[in-house]
């Protein structure tokens, strides 16, 4: 079984080839060498976030492999993000990715 970080990897790589900008994103905080806190984004947040450059629509993908399920905070995101025209999904292949981002489906939103 693919660990989440091959998979959020393999993700990143294959948006890239089609058609979107994306980052890795971390939540929650680090503390730096001074000691300082610096928030990142809020707990729940999804792992890849990006747009899709035909459009301009944000991405917003939680990656999980095949035994993941989403912790609270992020079911809370998800029923969050649901409310606007975003492409959220959670995926636990790159194909899954590709898929979110060419449904026709989305295609308006």
């Amino acid at each position: 079984m693919k660990s989440e970080a091959q998979i959020q990897n393999e993700i990143l790589v294959a948006l890239s080839k089609c058609g979107c900008t994306v980052i890795r994103t971390n939540a929650g905080q680090a503390r730096t060498m001074q000691g300082r806190i610096i928030k990142l984004a809020p707990r729940g947040w999804p792992d890849i976030t990006g747009f899709r450059k035909s459009d301009g629509r944000m991405l917003l993908v939680e990656v999980k492999n095949e035994k993941g399920r989403l912790r609270p905070d992020q079911v809370k995101f998800q029923e969050f993000i649901s409310q606007y025209p975003v492409l959220y999904g959670v995926c636990r292949s790159a194909e899954d990715a590709i898929k979110l981002v060419e449904d026709v489906n989305n295609a308006g939103k």
